[in-house]
């Protein structure tokens, strides 16, 4: 596949939602921008810290405590002076959310007073001709409200006064930003939104997608490859994405919602409560993702690593499918079907325990095969429709059971089966890993190996690809009573 097939045709193939206003959070460091848009979103999606230049890429969600509906983007932080050269790439960012912003929330530290790059990015702010609003930060009693004084030179007219600590003044700057989304004519009503949403099929919701794997495989490299934008800092420096991010993207008329994910260390090598942090965030992405893709650089091989979050994504009972990224750097001279028997190979043995994994091998560098994820979620997604009637699944567990019967346990007892059913998944989702409800005498005759050779006969018989079989057993009754 070329890599001109890798790349999108055009806006009609893959978009940004644009229906719904957006409202950017900027400022320099430090100044409560991440703690002001987990409040905004009601969501913890925003690492808070006090180390300066902890949020490096946009992170976007939607706006819930306002009335009117709007997409939230937290920015890195403008003039951060970050040790490890992010600096200008961090400003990239803010200007690029500049650019699509409806509404800007200009974000000051009012402890700290005035600072010369508040004066700087006040006079930008200004020449954007975008609607602003200066919010001051960290006002936490009313004893400070006088330090708002202090930032009039700014320029702005009537600052609000908040702690997003402590939610003071908070009220106030939600009224205030449906007011002026409202005098902008692109308020879009929250409640009409949500109607419609209830009376969408499940089947039309996004796919949650979680880009996920060790530090600096290339998964911004491949979210910036899909989106055909720069929207997560790339670098080769390990661990440059710290937060976990959502991007809605469009794909051959198919909607997903992107989670690119900071990238998983080993725990005796998070130096910093912020690696922790990134580490709690990507188990979260994790859980609440339809499907995850887990990343591994073929050029490198399966490390004990990669094994640790395939074991998280396998836990969490998620259907998945391998990405093997960098194979332009896997014995690129090699025979393009040698090359992928090889990496196969090794990542089946390295990785036996996601059996029913499906590989796709890639280039986020060239783009080259980009697009094969995206047929390949849709394969998953088919057969996670394939459904096993009552009569059929009871006959097939029936037959294995009286060709291998279960062994004998504790003092002499076997397991029985007298009933097996397939059941929906809790939460309406557009890939659900197939559940099979099993009655039995007593679930603790069901041996590890046997629950495996079960599972092999449902395989056998449709193979679902890239999800994990789920049972739920359920015993006849209680184990003192057999």
């Amino acid at each position: 596949m070329s890599d001109q097939a890798a790349q999108p045709e055009s806006k009609k193939d893959v978009h940004r939602s644009e229906d719904i206003p957006v409202i950017a959070i900027v400022g320099r460091p430090n100044v409560g921008k991440s703690a002001l848009f987990n409040k905004l979103s009601k969501r913890r999606l925003a690492i808070v810290h006090d180390q300066p230049g902890v949020t490096r890429d946009r992170l976007a969600t939607e706006c819930r405590a306002t009335k009117s509906r709007a997409l939230l983007i937290d920015t890195g932080g403008i003039g951060a002076t970050l040790d490890d050269g992010f600096s200008e790439q961090v400003r990239a960012e803010t200007e690029v959310a500049i650019q699509t912003a409806d509404l800007i929330l200009f974000i000051l530290d009012g402890q700290e007073g005035p600072h010369p790059i508040d004066q700087t990015l006040a006079a930008d702010l200004r020449q954007s001709g975008r609607p602003v609003r200066m919010v001051v930060n960290k006002i936490d009693e009313s004893v400070h409200d006088r330090r708002v004084d202090e930032f009039a030179a700014m320029g702005f007219e009537d600052p609000i006064a908040v702690s997003a600590a402590h939610g003071r003044g908070f009220d106030h700057l939600v009224k205030e930003i449906d007011r002026i989304l409202a005098d902008q004519g692109v308020a879009v009503d929250r409640d009409k939104a949500r109607d419609a949403e209830a009376e969408e099929d499940a089947s039309k919701r996004p796919i949650q997608l979680a880009i996920v794997g060790k530090p600096n495989v290339g998964k911004s490299s491949m979210v910036n490859a899909l989106l055909g934008d720069q929207r997560a800092i790339v670098s080769d420096v390990a661990g440059t994405t710290r937060d976990a991010f959502d991007v809605p993207f469009t794909f051959n008329e198919m909607d997903y919602t992107l989670i690119d994910t900071a990238g998983l260390r080993p725990r005796s090598r998070r130096d910093t409560s912020v690696e922790v942090f990134s580490a709690m965030r990507t188990e979260s992405s994790i859980r609440r993702a339809d499907i995850c893709a887990l990343v591994i650089d073929c050029s490198k091989g399966v490390t004990a690593q990669d094994r640790k979050i395939a074991r998280i994504i396998l836990d969490e009972g998620k259907p998945c499918f391998i990405v093997l990224n960098k194979f332009d750097l896997f014995h690129p001279d090699g025979e393009h079907r040698a090359r992928m028997e090889e990496i196969s190979e090794h990542v089946s043995r390295e990785l036996f325990f996601l059996h029913y994994a499906p590989f796709v091998a890639v280039s986020a560098k060239t783009g080259e095969f980009l697009p094969r994820i995206f047929h390949t979620i849709d394969k998953i997604r088919g057969a996670s429709k394939h459904k096993l009637g009552t009569g059929e699944l009871n006959r097939l567990f029936k037959k294995a059971m009286a060709k291998n019967p279960p062994p004998l346990i504790g003092k002499k007892k076997r397991l029985k089966l007298l009933y097996v059913t397939m059941t929906k998944p809790e939460r309406p989702t557009q890939i659900a890993a197939p559940t099979f409800v099993l009655f039995i005498n007593n679930e603790s005759l069901m041996s590890d190996s046997y629950q495996r050779y079960l599972e092999n006969q449902i395989r056998d018989r449709l193979p679902y690809k890239g999800l994990p079989l789920n049972f739920v057993l359920r015993s006849r009754a209680k184990k003192s009573e057999l």
